[in-house]
């Protein structure tokens, strides 16, 4: 509505002596932000710590409670599934039992889950308890990342989700080699009760400085969305299935993927739907219909792509080609927080100075090079080959995280922010869910390929290959001929692998380039002040 509006007196209401209202502050908390952010931010970093601190000791979980491989993959997929299920409802769950009460019931499941799942003794204890887990951290991301952007006032919400993003982009980074760590110097439990202490201290300070703001204290619930949730869950719980299990099932050759795939599509279809005509939907999806929204969850769900996909991808690479521990391989992949660390603290102070537009297209080709700098790896490579990209790739992310967070939420009402921040956290985990799923797939398909390309080569008519036959030989001491074309039919098959890992580190650098001219379609977000009684 313009500014300039004018209106009749004569259609108005008759004027009276009395002063009018004065209009109403913006809302403020009573504590300082930064302790606010302290507190929610605690229990975040723990939350998201978990989607992936569990994962390199899963052959520890299946050894020392007697469970398959398959069976132990349920450690992680429970917890994905469930949290994927709370994640978009967190705004409506916030309205119905308010959001700091929320907030430290959340804390208190999943620490207590936490006690369950290192206490467990059997897997099937393990996959509930670790169920009720990612049940209570599901919501914790949205409402930290609501409870900054209300806290803080507009000019300083660059630094709020600075902050929030060393929490989101960093721990999934040294979760693995956190829990390799833990495993290998401990056991595999204290990769669980390590969150208690932070649980406790996490519930106490969220007691003690967060506060509810008035529209939400004000706010009162519809009925409930039965059917919606209904939908959600089966719609979610499908999808994150099919992706988990996918590739071990070879896609949709196997009954149970193509099962899973239609419950997914026809649920989330429907659930899309209801949720448009029901009058008080569960998951208001109407926000898409803002324009930034609209494009930075496209975005986020990039984002989780390139960061889960090349997480995914480079310790598979030393492990399995290069041989290393998978601590060590860890470690040569966390330098990326390092990075992410430095940048969040510098692009938190550039945001009210340059647009963030910009800034986004800036991240995004810095990270388009560091992974570009993957597709000439070899097996000789240094473990330093991989920690300067990594460290530029980490930079790379801040610039990316911030700006992106910051535009996309930039022009909703607070009214708004907690169902879209549950929204928003979602595309981002789900893009995360296909990059790895996508990144896996083609890493096996692309080796199978390279493979059948290589192998014509290995003939008895090609001199090359006949000259290497005899190099073996001749270093294995006078080896058979069968043995030393062993030697090369193996040299051929890792040969084929890193080709497949530098088509697939391809891909991550178009995508990435692709979001570069996708960052202009945002409107422009100014950091200036509200005018009073603006949320």
């Amino acid at each position: 509505m313009s500014n300039t509006a004018t209106f009749d007196d004569s259609s108005a209401i008759p004027a009276t002596k009395e002063t009018p209202a004065a209009p109403p502050q913006a809302w403020t908390p009573s504590f300082n932000p930064w302790l606010i952010a302290a507190s929610v931010m605690s229990a975040t970093f723990m939350e998201v710590l978990d989607t992936s601190v569990a994962n390199v000791a899963l052959p520890h979980i299946a050894g020392n409670l007697s469970a398959s491989t398959d069976e132990a993959t349920w450690v992680l997929t429970s917890y994905l599934i469930a949290n994927a299920i709370i994640l978009p409802a967190t705004g409506w769950l916030t309205t119905v039992f308010g959001r700091k009460k929320f907030l430290i019931t959340c804390i208190i499941i999943f620490t207590a889950a936490s006690a369950l799942c290192g206490a467990a003794t059997n897997i099937n204890l393990l996959i509930i308890a670790r169920i009720l887990q990612g049940a209570g951290g599901g919501a914790l991301q949205p409402i930290a990342q609501s409870v900054l952007l209300e806290s803080f006032p507009p000019e300083k919400r660059g630094s709020a989700m600075a902050l929030y993003g060393l929490g989101v982009v960093v721990a999934p980074i040294i979760g693995p080699t956190l829990g390799g760590w833990i495993t290998d110097n401990y056991s595999w439990r204290w990769i669980f009760y390590i969150n208690l202490p932070i649980g406790i201290l996490a519930s106490f300070m969220a007691g003690r400085y967060v506060e509810d703001p008035p529209y939400l204290r004000n706010q009162k619930p519809g009925r409930i969305d039965y059917i919606g949730f209904g939908l959600m869950a089966l719609g979610l719980a499908a999808l994150e299935l099919t992706l988990d299990l996918g590739q071990q099932r070879d896609w949709f050759s196997s009954p149970t993927i193509v099962f899973t795939t239609a419950v997914a599509v026809a649920a989330l279809v429907t659930f899309v739907v209801w949720e448009l005509y029901t009058p008080e939907p569960i998951v208001n999806l109407r926000v898409f219909m803002n324009r930034n929204f609209a494009v930075g969850t496209v975005m986020i769900a990039s984002v989780g792509v390139v960061l889960y996909g090349s997480t995914a991808l480079l310790p598979l690479f030393l492990q399995t080609l290069l041989g290393y521990p998978a601590v060590q391989s860890g470690l040569a992949v966390s330098p990326r927080g390092l990075g992410s660390m430095v940048s969040m603290l510098v692009v938190g102070r550039l945001i009210g100075r340059i647009d963030g537009r910009y800034l986004i297209a800036f991240g995004f080709l810095v990270l388009a090079f560091s992974t570009d700098y993957f597709t000439g790896i070899t097996l000789d490579i240094a473990q330093t080959n991989i920690i300067y990209p990594m460290i530029i790739s980490g930079f790379a992310m801040g610039f990316v995280f911030v700006p992106l967070t910051t535009m996309t939420m930039g022009t909703l009402s607070n009214e708004q922010i907690g169902n879209a921040s549950g929204i928003y956290n979602l595309m981002r985990n789900t893009g995360g869910s296909i990059g790895i799923a996508a990144m896996t797939t083609f890493l096996a398909r692309g080796a199978q390929t390279h493979q059948a390309a290589l192998a014509p080569n290995l003939t008895p008519y090609n001199p090359a290959f006949q000259e290497m036959v005899a190099r073996v030989q001749q270093s294995l001491g006078g080896a058979s001929v069968e043995q030393a074309y062993g030697v090369v039919y193996n040299m051929l098959v890792r040969q084929a692998a890193i080709l497949s890992y530098i088509d697939n580190f391809r891909l991550l650098v178009i995508l990435c380039l692709l979001c570069v001219p996708a960052a202009f379609l945002f409107k422009k977000v100014t950091s200036a002040k509200p005018p009073p009684g603006a949320h």
